[in-house]
């Protein structure tokens, strides 16, 4: 396969961050996984939650940095700051709202969603979230702070940010959680181990950190982005509309998308803590699979709206289908390596012979999945919302969600007995239609249409 200059440049340092932050969270992983299963579980049902606003927060910076890709695409360096301002002042003041909410809200949200799980499991669950969703704001800040980054197409420091992050994150973790002490002949240093708590403080410090250090770069300045707060700014309703005509659809998509694999969840959870378990392990090690291709959908948002940035849709077109074949390519490449130490790998994550053997054949339907559909039904709607598509890529994910991975899912394993793995494969027909519907209005082009910036020094 042909390497495009291009891509390997802006991918390179993705995949170079989303591999360190993927292998970092594994680490995370496999130390929680020590405190026993409940704290596992716990911690799995917890992210379950938590990702739903981690990842609205992630769509949000999609809106932000498709606006920038576009305004560098016709080199418009004053409106990509002005862009840049709002998405991270706005991003922020609706974290902030997320968080009072979810904060006040979170003991009949707990009980709702979780309330069939063991009492110590519940135990664990409630010392972790109260901790972990305080950071919202963190991540928020983070997150659409490097995709402003990376929509000029400054990938390396996004990378950097993230790398010092999760690195953070494990150390502290490891500290918090087991606790430390040094003894010498004329000394001793140490503090206890904080088990749950000591987890979630450790992600904490570490989110606290990866705000601080993307804030100071953006203030301080780049070559090409300088975040400058003025004490006459006021928010531009113009460029807001265009930020969150992006970012608005792909919230909302991710919100119901991420809450129908919340319900998936609880599926799962009514299954066992051994299937409950073996989700989390699975899920962690989907991540690491996932590395390029993660490294890939990013691409294509930064590519493709530069290109619709310049008026060049056929180049954004070609460019969505050769990373199409990228992502695929590098998928079958790691399948190849993964699908036979499925057992081993889950190994590493739990003692628990039950949850192993679970997880591996889990790893395994995975890797198939990921080599024959998964960038159809993930890396084209990263094209399509980057050229302002992003209405019907939400309908499409949404419909697919709703009508097909959690109707499918429970149908398989609830009401046939597949357990767990039926609601898996109920997953992988989601992503079939997704991927299909996604292919089809690629090759039909109406997603051309779509106006998603004004020339702003026209319109002064």
């Amino acid at each position: 396969m042909i390497l495009r200059k291009d891509v390997v440049r802006l991918a390179g340092p993705i995949v170079a961050e989303q591999a360190f932050v993927k292998i970092m969270g594994v680490m995370n992983a496999i130390m929680a996984g020590r405190l026993g299963k409940e704290a596992v579980s716990a911690i799995g049902m917890v992210d379950a939650v938590n990702s739903i606003f981690i990842a609205l927060f992630s769509a949000l910076a999609v809106g932000g940095s498709v606006v920038i890709a576009h305004y560098a695409g016709g080199s418009d360096a004053k409106s990509c700051n002005e862009a840049a301002r709002h998405a991270v002042f706005s991003g922020e003041i609706l974290a902030l709202a997320v968080t009072i909410v979810i904060y006040l809200s979170r003991n009949v949200l707990v009980r709702t969603l979780y309330g069939s799980a063991d009492p110590e499991v519940l135990s664990n669950l409630f010392v972790y979230l109260d901790i972990t969703l305080l950071t919202y704001p963190l991540i928020a800040l983070t997150s659409i702070a490097c995709g402003v980054l990376r929509g000029v197409g400054n990938t390396k420091t996004p990378m950097q940010v993230n790398i010092m992050m999760n690195f953070i994150n494990v150390i502290s973790s490891y500290l918090l959680i087991y606790g430390l002490n040094i003894r010498s002949a004329h000394f001793q240093i140490g503090f206890p181990g904080y088990g749950i708590r000591g987890a979630a403080l450790g992600i904490a410090l570490a989110r606290a950190f990866g705000a601080g250090m993307v804030l100071y770069v953006l203030m301080r300045g780049t070559n090409q982005l300088k975040l400058e707060i003025r004490r006459d700014f006021r928010f531009d309703i113009e460029l807001l509309r265009s930020i969150y005509g992006i970012g608005f659809p792909a919230s909302v998509e991710s919100l119901l998308f991420n809450a129908g694999k919340l319900i998936t969840q609880i599926f799962i959870v009514g299954m066992g803590t051994a299937s409950t378990a073996a989700n989390y392990v699975v899920n962690s090690i989907a991540g690491l699979i996932s590395i390029p291709s993660d490294a890939l959908n990013v691409t294509a948002t930064i590519l493709v709206g530069q290109y619709m940035g310049r008026h060049e849709s056929d180049e954004a077109k070609s460019t969505m289908l050769y990373i199409v074949k990228a992502s695929s390519f590098c998928l079958l490449c790691i399948g190849f390596f993964v699908f036979p130490l499925s057992h081993p790998l889950a190994s590493a994550f739990t003692d628990s012979r039950e949850v192993v053997e679970i997880s591996s054949v889990l790893i395994k339907m995975h890797v198939v999945a990921m080599i024959t559909i998964h960038a159809f039904s993930f890396i084209l709607p990263a094209g399509l919302k980057a050229a302002g598509d992003a209405k019907y890529t939400m309908k499409v994910s949404i419909f697919g969600m709703w009508a097909f991975r959690i109707v499918m899912g429970y149908v398989l394993g609830a009401t046939l007995k597949m357990g767990i793995v039926g609601v898996w494969l109920g997953s992988y027909v989601d992503w079939v239609v997704r991927g299909i519907l996604f292919y089809t209005r690629l090759q039909r082009g109406k997603w051309k249409e779509n106006v998603v910036i004004r020339n702003r020094n026209e319109s002064a």
